[in-house]
C-alpha cells in the first residue's frame, strides 16, 4: 500500500469504521482514543460490522481475527503516532481542539508524514495554521458509516502540496474508496452544502404540511434518489435537457425557500427533544429495544446500494 502504518486518533462514530476499512484492505492500523470505552469496544464493533457485511455479501468472506490483528490500540497518543506514515484525525468537531492535535502530532512524526483530518466543517487551512509543514496536511472527509459509503471528499488547504494530494488519493483508492477532489475550500465542502440545501426545502415542505415525512421519503427514494444513485444528478440534467430545466428553474427559483432561518418544524422538534434515533423520536419513532435492529437494517440497505454502485463504477 501507499502507506505502511496508518495512525487513527479518535475511534468513535467515524474512527472505528475508518480503522476497519484500512485493516480490511490490508493496512496496519495504530489506534488511540482518549476515551477508554472507545478502545475497549473497538474490536467488538468492528467484528460485528464485518459479520453484518459478510452476511449482506457486501464484502467477500474474510478472517475476522486476521483483520483485527492488523489493528493495535495504544495507551497514549504519542505511542500510536510513533512509526506512522499517514495520520487520520477523527476527534471532536472543534477547531481549537483539532489545531492543538495537529500541533502535537507534528512534533511526533517525521516531516514527510501525511496528516489528514476528517473534519466535516472546518477548512484544513485553518486547522493547519501555525504548523511548520502545512503542505502535508489535507482533509479526507468520510461519510457515515465510513466502512460502507464509497465516496470520500478530498479537500486540500491553500498550502497543501500536489504530492500530498496525489498520495492521499492513491491511498483511498487502494482502500476501495472513490475519492472526489474538491478544488476550493468552501464551508460544508460540496456534499454537505447539497444536503443542507435539500433539507431546507424538505423541512419547509413537511413543516407546512405539504407532504408528510413518510411520503417525502417514499417520493425521494422512488424518484430523485433512484435516478441520482443510478447515473448522478448532472447526467439526469443532461438526459432531461437543460432547456427544459432552465424553464423549470425560472418558474421555481423564487418559490423555493432561500432564507437563513431554521425551519419552524426543526425549531419545534429541538425544543421538544425530538432529535431522531439518539432520543428515540424524530419524524419517526425508534423504541430503544428496537434501535439496534433499525441500525443494522439501515446499514444493510446502504451496503446493497454501495455494492450496486461499486459494480457500476467498474463497468
Amino acid at each position: 500500500m501507499e502507506f505502511e502504518n496508518i495512525t487513527i486518533v479518535g475511534l468513535g462514530t467515524m474512527g472505528h469504521g475508518i480503522a476497519q476499512t484500512i485493516a480490511l484492505a490490508g493496512g496496519n492500523v495504530r489506534a488511540f482514543d482518549s476515551d477508554n470505552a472507545h478502545i475497549d469496544q473497538l474490536h467488538k464493533r468492528i467484528s460485528d460490522n464485518l459479520s453484518v457485511m459478510m452476511e449482506a455479501e457486501a464484502i467477500a468472506e474474510v478472517s475476522v481475527s486476521e483483520v483485527l490483528d492488523r489493528i493495535t490500540c495504544f495507551e497514549s497518543q504519542a505511542a500510536a503516532l510513533d512509526q506512522a506514515d499517514f495520520v487520520i484525525e477523527a476527534i471532536a468537531e472543534n477547531l481549537h481542539v483539532k489545531q492543538e492535535f495537529f500541533a502535537s502530532c507534528e512534533a511526533c512524526v517525521a516531516p514527510e508524514v501525511v496528516m489528514a483530518s476528517n473534519t466535516s466543517s472546518f477548512p484544513v487551512t485553518a486547522i493547519s495554521q501555525g504548523l511548520q509543514y502545512p503542505s502535508r496536511v489535507i482533509n479526507t472527509h468520510w461519510f457515515n458509516p465510513p466502512h460502507v459509503i464509497p465516496v470520500v471528499e478530498v479537500i486540500p488547504g491553500t498550502k497543501t502540496n500536489l504530492d500530498t494530494i496525489e498520495r492521499t488519493t492513491k491511498f483511498l483508492k487502494e482502500l476501495g474508496k472513490h475519492p472526489v477532489r474538491i478544488h476550493q475550500e468552501l464551508p460544508g465542502f460540496v456534499l454537505n452544502r447539497l444536503q443542507v440545501a435539500l433539507f431546507r426545502e424538505m423541512l419547509d415542505l413537511v413543516g407546512r404540511g405539504v407532504i408528510s415525512a413518510e411520503d417525502l421519503d417514499i417520493a425521494v427514494r422512488g424518484s430523485l434518489g433512484l435516478r441520482w444513485a443510478a447515473v448522478g444528478p448532472m447526467r439526469v440534467g443532461d438526459f432531461g435537457g437543460w432547456d427544459i430545466l432552465t424553464k423549470v428553474y425560472e418558474v421555481l427559483a423564487s418559490e423555493i425557500r432561500s432564507d437563513i432561518q431554521l425551519p419552524d418544524v426543526l425549531v419545534r422538534m429541538q425544543a421538544e427533544g425530538k432529535l431522531g434515533l439518539k432520543t428515540g423520536q424524530g419524524f419517526f419513532e425508534f423504541p430503544e429495544d428496537d434501535q439496534q435492529r433499525v441500525i443494522a437494517d439501515k446499514d444493510r440497505k446502504f451496503m446493497a446500494w454501495a455494492k450496486v454502485l461499486r459494480e457500476s463504477y467498474e463497468v
